[in-house]
């Protein structure tokens, strides 16, 4: 991990296409402006480790397709008395 020091309206550069910038600094809470093409995808960490979680939770779920299929051959029985 490269560690850089940074004060206020200073700015760090990463391959030419994106620049971060500290905007704030107060207290223990540092503001940041990110400034990068349309196509990169910035997203807060904590929120990438939610849907990691959220998806091997989901993945880990044991689905009764027996169940299922019984419960789509009711609806379509169903939907054909319509």
């Amino acid at each position: 991990m490269l560690v850089l020091s940074r004060r206020k309206g200073e700015s760090i550069v990463i391959q030419d296409h994106i620049e971060i910038t500290v905007l704030e600094v107060e207290g223990d809470v540092v503001k940041i402006g990110i400034s990068a093409p349309r196509d990169i995808e910035i997203l807060r960490k904590e929120l990438v480790v939610a849907v990691k979680e959220s998806n091997r939770e989901s993945a880990a779920q044991q689905i009764d397709v027996a169940g299922l299929a019984a419960k789509l051959k009711k609806i379509k029985k169903n939907t054909e008395k319509l």
